[in-house]
């Protein structure tokens, strides 16, 4: 005997067919619960961090190259357009990246080698802040190992011999520099294909092609932008350091144009050292006047000039911006810092600008010109709401109910 209560309630391989795909062009998210494609992504992202992370001390320098490249391409092509051969073109390119990166490292070595031979001069300044401080950090609690691990730092020894490690380390980075050139030469002789290579895919794979395309226009852009507008922020805080008489001027306004490239947290790293050394030199009026000036010129560039030029060249929410300078720093170390707002927009174009499907994630993750305008129309529209709202609570206009009354006898007697 067959139930056919229980019959009509299942669904069958013609209503299967017709509700959803079925075999191998069934979307992942109807063949897996959602929780665990979520599940699996994660992990398979900390993995990839790890990896990442275990190959940071070669990668790192290979990702600068890469943003450097995409950087002067336009360069080598200007050039080739105006009949320059292609090798001399990418040759052009490739020495004057190089000297500048060589001068630039030379530079910073010299800045911290005259930080290195003046900081004994303050050494009284400085162990008069470390016992400040530990009889501060008593009263409120804190252990005396702590302490010891925290004032050991305003050791005069201890920081010489700090920034002494770390001028040794800054020659290394001649080691870096040689696999950044090698890099360059490969990648600059390899980009003279990709306009036919990009050509060749966008019959098969446009969005792809448009998404590369867009990344390295918003990534050239935004590093361009943010390079000259760092070396007129380094420059006016080393000239301002250099009228205030603080100490190893050049030496800070180099680091100003670094952290410049670091959003949101890059200027409380460079603000700090010519905070205390002015302190040291000109008390508490000197360091005020640090305080002001760098707040003003950051303001100024950051806050008001580089949003302007940039436009919606970024797209990333601030939210997410902070996050990706963090989660750079952990994965491939200080250049991950510096470079966390081109490689947070190469990991977007990979994973969503690529794909049409998934489109629907970018005002999600920052590009908020559709909801902007979206967001004014609303507000229009309340704005509006509430002026009928109060007009309704008013009444009619006086000059109305004159009328009104007037015209109340006058049908009387017609009447």
């Amino acid at each position: 005997m067959t139930d056919s209560g229980s019959t009509g309630s299942m669904p069958t391989p013609a209503s299967v067919g017709a509700d959803e795909p079925t075999g191998s062009a069934t979307p992942l998210a109807h063949r897996f619960p959602r929780a665990t494609v979520i599940l699996v992504a994660l992990a398979a992202a900390t993995v990839t961090a790890i990896g990442i992370n275990g190959i940071r001390g070669i990668l790192a320098p290979v990702l600068l190259t890469l943003i450097l490249t995409i950087c002067a391409h336009p360069v080598r092509t200007g050039l080739e357009k105006r009949g320059v051969p292609h090798g001399i073109a990418t040759g052009s390119v490739i020495l004057v990246v190089f000297v500048l990166l060589a001068g630039f490292t030379y530079t910073v070595i010299i800045a911290f080698a005259q930080f290195v031979t003046m900081l004994p001069q303050y050494s009284s300044q400085l162990a008069e802040i470390g016992k400040n401080l530990t009889a501060w950090l008593k009263s409120i609690g804190i252990g005396q190992a702590q302490i010891q691990d925290i004032t050991a730092g305003f050791d005069p020894s201890n920081m010489i011999s700090f920034f002494s490690g770390l001028l040794g380390s800054v020659f290394s980075i001649t080691g870096a520099l040689v696999i950044v050139l090698t890099m360059l030469i490969l990648m600059s002789a390899d980009a003279v294909y990709v306009p036919t290579i990009l050509r060749q895919l966008s019959t098969r794979r446009p969005h792809f092609v448009t998404a590369v395309t867009s990344f390295a226009h918003n990534v050239r852009r935004y590093m361009v932008v943010t390079t000259v507008l760092g070396v007129a922020q380094g420059a006016l805080n080393a000239l301002a350091l250099w009228i205030m008489h603080v100490p190893a001027a050049l030496l800070w306004g180099l680091l100003a144009f670094l952290c410049s490239f670091i959003p949101n947290i890059g200027y409380f790293f460079a603000i700090i050292p010519p905070m205390v050394f002015g302190y040291f030199v000109g008390g508490w009026p000197t360091l005020v006047a640090v305080v002001v000036v760098y707040g003003v010129i950051n303001a100024v560039v950051q806050s008001i000039i580089q949003p302007r030029v940039v436009g919606n060249a970024v797209a990333l929410s601030q939210t997410l911006t902070f996050f990706s300078v963090l989660f750079w720093a952990v994965i491939i170390g200080p250049i991950g810092a510096i470079l966390a707002i081109p490689l947070t927009l190469l990991a977007r174009m990979i994973l969503i600008d690529a794909d049409p499907s998934i489109h629907w994630w970018r005002p999600a993750i920052g590009d908020t010109t559709e909801t902007r305008a979206i967001m004014k129309a609303d507000d229009a529209a309340a704005k509006q709401a509430r002026k009928d709202k109060r007009i309704l609570k008013q009444g009619p206009p006086r000059n109305t109910q004159r009328e009104a009354q007037q015209e109340a006898p006058q049908s009387d007697q017609d009447s």
